[in-house]
C-alpha cells in the first residue's frame, strides 16, 4: 500500500535553525495559515503549488490524522546542498515523521508526511521456523552513498544452496517488512531457511536513506526499488555458499508489480515469485481501497473525506501521466515517478519474458485484489513454467483470517501462513531440479 506522503514546499524564518523552522512550518499548517505559507514560497514553488491546493488538499490531508498530541525531537541531515529535518509528530490517529528539506538560502524545498513505524512489532517466532537449521549474517547491499544494511539467513548444510532475495512493498519498509504486528519478510526468511533456502532481506532505500531520498525530485522506481533488488541478487550470485544457477527474487505488492523490470535487468535469474503483485496502476487501487474501507463503515465521515481525497489524487495522477499537469509530489511520488510508470502493464510485460514464475494471491486481500490476480492468469495462460495459486483465507500480508479483511487485522500478531512457505520452498526446489537436468 502506498505511504501517506503529501509534498508541500514552504519558506520558514530564514534566521531560525533548521529544526526550529520545521516546527514553525507545522504550526502554520496546523493553524491553517495557508496565505502566510503560500506567500513564503519561492517563485518557482508558487507555480507548482497553488494557494487553493494548499487549502483544499494539503491542509485537509493533515487534519485527517486528528489532533496533534506532540512533536518529538528533530534530527538534521545533509543531502548534497540541502539540510533535511526529520521531525516525529504524534497525532490522534497516526504517528508520522515530518521531513523538511531546506536549500542553501534557507528556503524550504519540501515537507513530507511519512508514517512512522511502531517500535518493535510483537513478533514471536512461528512454529515452522527451526532456528537450529540456519544462521544469520549481517552484510551490505551496494556500495557508496546508497549502501544498505541487510541480513542473510543461511541454512546450516553442506554444499551450495538455492537463494532468494526479498523485495518490499510500498513505503519506507524495514528489512523484515514490518506492518503493524506482522513481519512478513522475517517469517519468509526463517521459514524458507529452515527448508534449505538462503534468504537475503535488506532495509529499503527510502527508509535507510529517507532524508536524501525525500530530496530527490527525479525519483523513480529505478532508484527506489529496482537497483537494490538487482544488486542484492548479484551479491548472492557471487557467494561461495550459494548455487549461482539457483538465485530467485520474490516481490511483495509493489515489489511484485515491478518484477518484469527487475527481470529485464537480471535476466539470468532462475525464477521469480510474486506475492500480491498489482497489475493495475496505483491510481486505480487507491480509489478502490477507499471505497472498500467506506463500505465497512458507510456513515464514517472521515472515510468519506478520505475517499474523496483519493479520487482527487487519482485524477491528478492521470493528469500528470497525460502531460496535462506539471505535477507535484503525491503520496511520496514526484511527478517523475508517476510519469515513469505511464502505460506500465506488468502482466503484459511478463508475457514477453520467458522466466519461470510463481504468482500467489490472498483472496481476502483488499489492497491488491483478485482482479489483479486474474490479469496475471490471463496474460500467462498456457505457460508451463508459470504457477498461479490463490488462498481463500489469506490477506495482503498472507496471514490467515476470517470475514472481510480490515486495517485493524494488521495490528493483531500473525504470521505468513505455513502453506505459503511450503508452496514457495517446493516450487524453488522443483525449478532448481529442472535447471540441473
Amino acid at each position: 500500500m502506498a505511504p501517506l506522503l503529501y509534498a508541500i514546499l514552504i519558506l520558514a524564518d530564514l534566521q531560525a535553525a533548521p529544526s526550529e523552522r520545521a516546527r514553525q512550518v507545522v504550526e502554520l499548517l496546523l493553524a491553517e495559515k495557508y496565505t502566510e505559507l503560500h506567500a513564503a514560497f519561492s517563485e518557482q514553488l508558487k507555480a507548482s503549488l497553488t494557494l487553493d491546493a494548499l487549502r483544499t488538499q494539503v491542509g485537509p490531508s493533515l487534519k485527517q490524522l486528528g489532533k496533534l498530541d506532540s512533536l518529538g525531537e528533530a534530527t538534521v541531515q545533509k543531502s548534497g546542498n540541502l539540510d533535511v529535518v526529520v521531525l516525529p509528530a504524534r497525532f490522534e490517529l497516526m504517528t508520522i515523521n515530518i521531513v523538511v528539506s531546506l536549500d542553501p538560502e534557507g528556503r524550504v524545498r519540501g515537507l513530507f508526511f511519512r508514517p512512522r513505524e511502531s517500535e518493535g512489532a510483537r513478533w514471536q517466532r512461528p512454529a515452522y521456523s527451526q532456528p537450529d537449521k540456519f544462521l544469520e549474517r549481517e552484510l551490505s547491499i551496494g556500495e557508496g552513498e546508497w549502501k544498505l544494511p541487510g541480513t542473510l539467513t543461511l541454512p546450516r548444510q553442506a554444499g551450495r544452496c538455492p537463494a532468494l532475495v526479498l523485495v518490499h512493498g510500498s513505503g519506507p519498509q524495514d528489512r523484515d517488512e514490518t506492518v503493524g504486528n506482522h513481519k512478513v519478510f522475517k517469517d519468509l526468511a526463517e521459514g524458507l531457511a529452515s527448508r534449505g533456502i538462503a534468504v537475503l532481506r535488506y532495509e529499503k532505500r527510502t527508509r535507510h536513506h529517507a532524508a536524501r531520498m525525500a530530496a530527490l525530485s527525479d525519483l523513480t522506481v529505478q532508484q527506489e526499488t529496482i537497483e537494490d533488488a538487482v544488486k542484492a541478487a548479484e551479491l548472492l550470485r557471487g557467494m561461495p555458499e550459494i548455487d549461482a544457477a539457483a538465485v530467485f527474487v520474490l516481490g511483495h505488492s509493489l515489489g511484485g508489480y515491478l518484477m518484469p523490470r527487475i527481470v529485464r535487468q537480471a535476466p539470468w535469474l532462475a525464477g521469480v515469485i510474486i506475492l500480491a503483485g498489482n497489475t493495475r496502476p496505483l491510481r486505480e487501487l487507491i480509489v478502490e481501497q477507499g471505497e472498500y474501507l467506506l463500505s465497512l463503515e458507510p456513515t464514517n465521515e472521515r472515510l468519506k473525506q478520505q475517499l474523496e481525497r483519493m479520487r482527487e489524487m487519482a485524477a491528478e495522477m492521470r493528469a500528470i501521466e497525460e502531460g496535462k499537469s506539471a505535477g507535484r509530489s503525491l503520496m511520496g511520488m514526484p511527478a517523475a515517478y508517476i510519469r515513469d510508470l505511464k502505460g506500465y502493464d506488468p502482466a503484459a510485460e511478463m508475457r514477453q519474458l520467458q522466466i519461470a514464475a510463481l504468482i500467489l494471491q490472498g483472496e481476502r486481500d483488499y489492497q491488491v485484489r483478485m482482479k489483479d490476480f486474474e490479469r496475471w492468469k490471463q496474460a500467462l495462460a498456457g505457460r508451463p513454467n508459470v504457477t498461479l495459486k490463490s488462498y481463500p483465507s489469506l490477506n495482503h500480508l498472507f496471514a490467515a483470517g476470517e470475514g472481510k479483511s480490515t486495517p485493524a487485522e494488521y495490528q493483531k500478531p500473525g504470521h505468513v501462513a505455513e502453506e505459503v512457505i511450503e508452496d514457495i520452498a517446493r516450487w524453488i526446489g522443483e525449478r532448481r531440479a529442472l535447471r540441473r537436468r
